[in-house]
């Protein structure tokens, strides 16, 4: 953090950072020399995790994450005692939502839309009540606003809208409103960003990669619906730092995609699964077989056929260098671990 930003404070509050981003940006945070306080549901719980963690060696490949932030307990939708940690802190991140990787019934669409709405809202009204509020506020998004494309790419300017096709209208609802409410909160002494993120790919339970790479050593790992959509990804270091980056450069404004810069098609995409991981083979499965698949996994279609195009705009253009520009250089770093 730049000294004119907050020079009196190097406690960044990371609200839903109990997660797996959370943890792993907790590591990150604490290696520049940041106090962390997490905001959670369950304080006791993490604080014990942590303690533990510390007492035994890392796993290889797996990445560092915090064992030194206070945890602290919120609700993510009304004001209590936790407010009083963001007063003189240098930044904010919310990283709350709940996670989309279900079946998109009335309850849990319920749930998807207000933990991520009522998590921001409240924020923006600890923070408008603070004397000394964070200069800086990163709200989670998603890349998935945009507009699902083939042949256009998008970076912050790119076009947001639903397509019925993609069966993304739910998706690009709750994006919308998402980023509302950060922008409609009174905070102006907060620079507030939207975080575009794309899949984050990270060798640990709970994300995206073990989850494929299975697939494919079961010889699953073919084209997924015709495999013409494109998917934006990201190595979970380059997230790390990316977050980082915009940290320390006031200068960076209004919504960022933290996407990696080079999206490529679901065929492509699994092609390089396959041979990094050695599989001479990948059954493709078509559109009604996603169909049947998704309703039993209880996920929804539209997590694999939509295409995502999203590339970053500002960030490159900032001077932010990426570790893990192409999938492969990223795919080969992630399966050196296991």
């Amino acid at each position: 953090m730049r000294d004119n930003e907050n020079p009196n404070s190097n406690r960044i509050v990371l609200a839903g950072g109990s997660g797996v981003l959370g943890r792993l940006l907790s590591g990150a945070l604490e290696a520049k020399g940041h106090e962390l306080i997490v905001l959670t549901r369950f304080p006791e719980r993490h604080q014990v995790g942590a303690a533990r963690r510390a007492n035994r060696t890392p796993q290889r490949g797996v990445p560092t994450r915090s064992d030194l932030a206070k945890y602290v307990a919120w609700d993510a939708r009304t004001l209590g005692s936790w407010r009083e940690e963001l007063e003189g802190a240098a930044a904010v991140i919310n990283l709350t939502g709940r996670s989309v990787n279900c079946r998109y019934n009335a309850a849990n669409r319920r749930a998807i839309l207000e933990s991520r709405v009522l998590s921001t809202r409240v924020l923006g009204e600890a923070i408008a009540a603070c004397a000394n509020p964070p200069p800086t506020w990163l709200n989670a998004s998603t890349a998935t606003i945009y507009k699902h494309s083939f042949d256009r790419l998008m970076d912050e300017t790119g076009e947001i809208a639903a397509d019925k096709d993609a069966k993304d209208e739910f998706s690009v609802e709750v994006a919308q409103a998402w980023e509302q409410a950060l922008d409609k909160a009174p905070t102006p002494a907060t620079r507030k960003i939207p975080l575009r993120l794309s899949m984050v790919f990270v060798p640990e339970r709970g994300s995206v990669f073990p989850v494929l790479r299975r697939l494919v050593r079961f010889g699953l790992g073919g084209s997924m619906a015709g495999g013409r959509q494109f998917v934006a990804w990201i190595h979970h270091e380059d997230f790390c730092r990316a977050v980082v980056w915009i940290l320390e450069h006031p200068e960076l404004r209004g919504p960022i995609n933290v996407v990696a810069p080079n999206p490529l098609t679901n065929r492509e995409m699994m092609a390089v699964f396959r041979k990094v991981c050695g599989a001479s083979f990948g059954l493709p499965a078509a559109r009604w077989m996603l169909e049947i698949g998704a309703f039993f996994m209880r996920t929804e279609t539209e997590l694999m056929i939509k295409s995502r195009r999203a590339v970053p705009g500002k960030l490159p253009a900032s001077g932010f260098q990426f570790n893990f520009a192409t999938f492969q250089s990223a795919l080969e770093e992630l399966e050196g671990h296991v």
